[in-house]
Formats: C-alpha cells, sequence, structure tokens
C-alpha cells in the first residue's frame, strides 16, 4: 500500500518508513472496519471512535509485531481495552453536557453492519440501554451479541475468567430487554417515521396519537442549543402536546429519509443547510421514542451519505404546512 493510499485511510505513515511496516498497514487495514465497530459500539460516537482507532494504530506502528502471533485478535483487544478506558473518561464529560445526551448518528448505507456479523448492539435504542451497562458489561456484550466472540475470546480481550465474562454478559442482557420491547422491522419503521413527519408537519393531533406508545419519550440532543427542549418529554399526551406546540418548527424545513445506524432516519434541512437529524424506535405497542439530533458537532460527514442516490430512495416531504395548521 502507498504512502497516499495510507493517508487516504486516515493513517499516518511517513515516506521512509521500514518496509515490514506494508504488512503492519495490511493488517490493520483488514480489520479496521471491525476495530471501528467495536469502538463505536463502546462510545456511541463515531468521532471519538475514529480517533481511537487512529491511536490503535499509532501503537501497532510502534509494537513488537514480531511477537503477535493473531494481529487481528491483537488490534481488537487493544481496541476495546483503550475504549473501555475511553467511555470511562466519555462519562465524566457527559455529566456537563447541557441536556440528553443521544449517540452520534452513523452512515450505514454503505456497510450495515460496521464490520459486524450481527447488527442489533447498532440502533439507536440498544446503544442508549448501553449506557446504563458498566465499561466492562459493555465490552462483554459487544464482543459477545454483535461480533460474536466466543466466551473465551472476550475473557482473553478482557483479561478475566470466562465465568466472570459469562456474568458480565448475562448481567448485560438483563440490562438490555428488562426495558425494552421486540422492535418492528426496518420496513415498518421506515413507514412509522415518514407518517410521523407528516403528522407532525400538519399538526393531526389524532394521527400522532395513533403512532405513539402509551409511555413514548421524546428526547432533543442540543447540548444547550437554543431552542432546543432540554429536558426528556415522556407520555404520549406530553409528547403530542410539545409537537402541536411547535408545528412552526417545520416552516421551510425538508427531510430525506436515509440509513443511520442500521435504521431509518431523517435528514433534516433548512435552506440548503442541514439543521438535524431524527430517528425513532418502536415496538408493536408504536413508537416508543422519538430522538432529535440537533447538535452539529454530531452530525458529520460521518452521518451523512457522500451521495443521497435517486429522489426515488428518499422521501422528500414538502416544505409547506397544510392549510390552517
Amino acid at each position: 500500500m502507498t504512502t497516499a493510499r495510507v493517508r487516504n485511510a486516515g493513517l499516518s505513515l511517513e515516506p521512509g518508513s521500514a518496509d515490514d511496516l506494508e504488512q503492519a498497514v495490511a493488517a490493520f487495514m483488514s480489520v479496521r472496519p471491525r476495530l471501528f465497530g467495536i469502538a463505536y459500539r463502546m462510545l456511541g460516537s463515531a468521532t471519538e471512535a475514529e480517533d481511537l482507532v487512529q491511536e490503535v494504530w499509532l501503537r501497532w506502528q510502534m509494537y513488537d509485531r514480531a511477537a503477535v502471533v493473531n494481529p487481528g485478535a491483537f488490534l481488537a483487544a487493544t481496541t476495546t481495552r483503550l475504549a473501555i478506558n475511553a467511555l470511562q473518561s466519555a462519562r465524566v464529560r457527559r455529566e456537563t453536557y447541557v441536556g440528553p445526551w443521544l449517540p452520534e448518528p452513523v452512515d450505514t448505507s454503505a456497510d450495515p453492519y460496521l464490520g459486524a456479523e450481527r447488527g442489533e448492539a447498532l440502533q439507536f435504542a440498544a446503544l442508549l440501554l448501553m449506557e446504563r451497562l458498566t465499561p466492562n458489561e459493555r465490552a462483554a456484550y459487544v464482543l459477545r451479541e454483535a461480533f460474536d466472540y466466543s466466551y473465551t475470546e472476550v475473557a482473553e480481550v478482557l483479561q478475566s475468567t470466562e465465568a466472570a465474562v459469562r456474568q458480565l454478559v448475562s448481567r448485560a442482557r438483563r440490562h438490555m430487554t428488562s426495558d425494552r420491547r421486540a422492535p418492528v422491522t426496518v420496513g415498518e419503521q421506515r413507514e412509522l417515521l415518514t407518517t410521523f413527519v407528516t403528522a407532525a408537519r400538519s399538526g393531526d393531533m389524532a394521527a400522532l396519537e395513533r403512532l405513539f406508545a402509551p409511555q413514548v419519550t421524546s428526547l432533543s440532543d442540543g447540548n444547550g442549543r437554543t431552542g432546543i427542549a432540554r429536558r426528556p418529554l415522556v407520555g404520549a399526551e406530553r409528547v403530542v402536546k410539545y409537537l402541536m406546540a411547535m408545528t412552526w418548527f417545520w416552516d421551510g424545513v425538508e427531510a430525506q429519509l436515509l440509513s443511520a445506524n442500521g435504521q431509518p432516519a431523517a435528514l433534516l434541512s433548512r435552506g440548503g443547510a442541514i439543521y438535524g437529524m431524527l430517528a425513532i424506535s418502536a415496538s408493536a405497542e408504536g413508537v416508543e421514542q422519538v430522538l432529535w439530533m440537533f447538535n452539529p458537532e454530531k452530525i458529520t460527514a460521518k452521518s451523512i451519505p457522500a451521495h443521497l442516490g435517486p429522489p426515488d430512495r428518499f422521501v422528500e416531504v414538502t416544505t409547506r404546512r397544510t392549510a390552517g395548521s
């Protein structure tokens, strides 16, 4: 791999490096999607995950690679351990976050699983639930449930015993399933999201009431951005009243469907400028969560496909409200 191609891959490799770095790059790039997938699921931030993967590369570049029998396993273990440390620091930073914190969206149109065999631990609802886990529980759950690592392999990564890892995964599963109902299919989620946007825009209270589960929660992530709700709204009645009071929000707003975190989401723009992103979580009872993402630091190139594709792939909602709304 040439130096230019390495730089394009987001790695720092200077001209004149030792020849064996070419092999190091090849080994690293072969597992890079998996490393990013692990880091992202651990941290809930594509930006932080990219930084962490870069740190793993720097360590790999300087490591005595001749002593490594399985580069892929070594790199995954390094990523996981660094992510555990980074997660502890991230939780301290989030204590000063203004309003609800939501995971940073990531574009999954090109790679729906971000290098994983399973995608369950990628959707927004799952990432929010994983915030309740301890760092070790989260690591064990991600490796086992998202990447199908054996308990023995997870124990090696966490430098623990297989029995202890089984307990970690068991506790994590209980936390992940205790408050979460079985999600609907992606197709049903897309239909619900489109219906929600139409009803919210037009101020159709009856339609919104039919969509919502009784304990639906609306969360807005703006980190103090003006005009963004700073407290969760819980309950269908409260959320409907809130939406009815903010039909003005939709003036001049266009919405395009895209795939973020393996689920449908709506990219919101006004005057040609991206304004935010909207996603929902739903079960057989209806929409369980309405997630508004307005922090501009989280709506990045990692969130949005480079090319949104042909118009018929996405729903573009009219920019005019219905009469009388």
